[in-house]
């Protein structure tokens, strides 16, 4: 990749509390599935994507970063809850395992708000509507088909309630470099969303 290019994505951070809640999860799912191709997560690393960017211009990062400062400023502070698993595109047949997230109605007023400041840069709309979700793991495109049946059995009888509530109060632009050991994430730039509480009224 050339040095001029990174690879980007725009989220949201969560509490250590809620990842490690998440992190005990993922150990429960890894004890019932060792050995099945499955490349999880660490929890340390968890995060709701609300964009992902891929290769932009490092010309073009100070434009990205005046829309999430713009985005978030138009937008409250927000709290998100976490708890129920599935998998993409289903139980039956899972590729990409997941915790789901319930997130209010400004959250996705959020996400739009930045796929359309994004897109007047040149870039793509996402193909998919926006489903929250924080990734578990992937399951290997070489997964036997054993072992993906595997893994749909264990979901299926894995019992997931409710996990906890994350609070929103930044969006951030972060880096991702791809290396062996798994990705490395760099965040290049936070912007605040509005506090109602932390305004005077005068």
């Amino acid at each position: 990749m050339a040095e001029d290019v990174m690879r980007t994505f725009i989220a949201v951070d969560l509490p250590l509390n809620v990842r490690e809640a998440l992190g005990q999860v993922s150990s429960q799912l890894q004890d019932k599935l060792p050995g099945t191709a499955v490349r999880w997560v660490n929890h340390d690393k968890m995060h709701l994507t609300l964009k992902f960017l891929g290769d932009i211009s490092t010309e073009n990062i100070d434009m990205v970063e005046k829309v999430l400062s713009s985005e978030a400023s138009k937008r409250p502070v927000m709290e998100i809850g976490i708890g129920r698993i599935g998998a993409f595109p289903d139980m039956r047949h899972p590729r990409v395992i997941w915790i789901g997230v319930e997130a209010p109605s400004e959250l996705f007023d959020l996400r739009r708000g930045l796929e359309d400041g994004i897109a007047r840069l040149g870039y793509n709309y996402d193909k998919y509507a926006f489903t929250p979700h924080l990734t578990l793991g992937r399951i290997s495109r070489k997964a036997s088909a054993v072992d993906v049946r595997k893994v749909g059995n264990v979901l299926h009888e894995c019992q997931v309630g409710f996990i906890g509530v994350a609070r929103i109060d930044a969006v951030h632009l972060y880096r991702s470099d791809l290396r062996p050991e798994g990705a490395i994430y760099t965040r290049l730039y936070s912007a605040e969303l509005t506090d109602p509480e932390s305004q005077v009224v005068g």
